[in-house]
């Protein structure tokens, strides 16, 4: 739990969880909830090593159920769509380009961007290694 991750207690943070961070109105609404009535001054995307839901996307074996939802989530993103399909580190760069659409998208929020601009939020992308347990910040869009 990113509590853990983050050496927070339980309800410190405000934490909102979708396989391949597929961001549909209800989660979106969620984090401007947060920054607009909880004064959240930091929205972190962390994605992690071996996410298994790009790897799903990337093996293009048919989904079942609604986990198509999700594969077809990931496989509409631009930033995934410009990873090379012969990149060597395909699955990696996905997870990276996998976080990057969930920024952008958090940007795109008129709500997020206004917070962002007055200076009252951050946006920031990061991967957590399940190896190594540590977080790289990726930075900001």
């Amino acid at each position: 739990p990113p509590e853990l991750v983050f050496d927070e207690g339980l309800g410190d943070l405000f934490v909102i969880r979708t396989a391949g961070h597929v961001l549909s109105d209800l989660e979106l609404g969620s984090v401007e909830y947060a920054v607009e009535h909880l004064k959240v001054p930091l929205v972190v995307v962390l994605g992690h090593e071996r996410c298994g839901a790009v790897q799903a996307m990337i093996s293009g074996e048919l989904p079942r159920g609604h986990i198509k939802a999700i594969i077809d989530s990931l496989k509409s993103e631009e930033e995934i769509s410009a990873v090379p399909l012969t990149d060597h580190y395909r699955l990696e760069h996905c997870i990276q380009a996998n976080i990057w659409h969930a920024v952008h998208a958090l940007h795109r929020s008129p709500m997020l961007a206004a917070a962002t601009k007055e200076g009252r939020l951050k946006i920031i992308g990061a991967r957590y290694d399940l190896d190594d347990r540590q977080v790289q910040f990726l930075g900001e869009e």
